[in-house]
């Protein structure tokens, strides 16, 4: 199962929302919210879930897309 991030302007900020969260973050810039997406991302693909982070625009149009795939622990340390 793939996990869905989606960082998109929520107001006068940026929210991260995902199915992982309680609740949606809020963030002032587009850029700490894409950070803490992609941290997010990372955590899920440690724990070996893959992630697909999608960044949009302020019109709702798709500006990038990511994917942080599972990772095994042979993976890890090789």
């Amino acid at each position: 199962m793939t996990h869905l991030i989606v960082v998109e302007a929520r107001g006068d900020g940026w929210a991260v929302r995902s199915d992982r969260l309680a609740t949606d973050m809020t963030f002032r810039s587009g850029a700490a919210a894409e950070q803490s997406a992609r941290r997010l991302a990372e955590r899920l693909a440690r724990a070996g879930q893959t992630a697909e982070i999608q960044i949009r625009l302020r019109n709702g149009a798709l500006a990038g897309r990511f994917v942080s795939p599972a990772r095994t622990l042979e993976a890890e340390l090789a």
